[in-house]
């Protein structure tokens, strides 16, 4: 062994370079920024309703802050180091307990299942995957899958949390 290989410990083979935010990425990290601007800012304008919340509620968007205050963090930074996969399963983690949190959640359509519980059930299947892809070093798929369920999950799902007389769009606006 010679040269860099050998300085630096290794065998020889090269790492694959971490691959830079795309212009898609940075879009949707600048957008689960606008997110989560929305988000404070809807729930510091309800907190006279604060106490009437259900501590099921207070989860998911505690969950949900979670996830969307790490995705630019995510997309913007050097990937597939050890604060990336840090950071990874911490993301993973919230986005699995927003989706679970969320099947207990039935404050609208009289107590039932709504569309949106389709999309938990999405989640609860598509994050295990995402992990997966990563820990299997996967790239193509894990990339895709984080795009997808950050553009669908977190942006898509978290713009529909403000019309409709929902409660961030109550507070938001009301």
């Amino acid at each position: 062994m010679g040269g860099k290989a050998a300085l630096a410990g290794t065998t020889g083979a090269a790492r694959p370079k971490p691959l830079g935010a795309d212009r898609f990425e940075r879009a949707l990290a600048i957008g689960a920024i606008i997110m989560l601007g929305f988000v404070v800012a809807a729930i510091l304008r309800g907190q006279p309703s604060w106490p009437r919340v259900p501590l099921t509620l207070w989860i998911h968007l505690a969950t949900m802050i979670t996830a969307l205050a790490l995705t630019p963090v995510m997309l913007l930074r050097r990937r597939g180091d050890r604060p990336h996969r840090l950071l990874g399963t911490i993301w993973v983690a919230a986005m699995l307990l927003t989706a679970l949190d969320t099947l207990l959640l039935r404050l609208v359509n009289h107590g039932g299942f709504s569309i949106i519980h389709l999309l938990s059930l999405w989640v609860l299947i598509q994050v295990p995957l995402i992990w997966w892809s990563a820990r299997s070093h996967n790239i193509r798929q894990h990339r895709s899958a984080v795009r997808g369920m950050v553009f669908g999950a977190l942006l898509i799902a978290g713009f529909f949390t403000f019309p409709f007389n929902r409660l961030l769009g109550q507070w938001l606006f009301g």
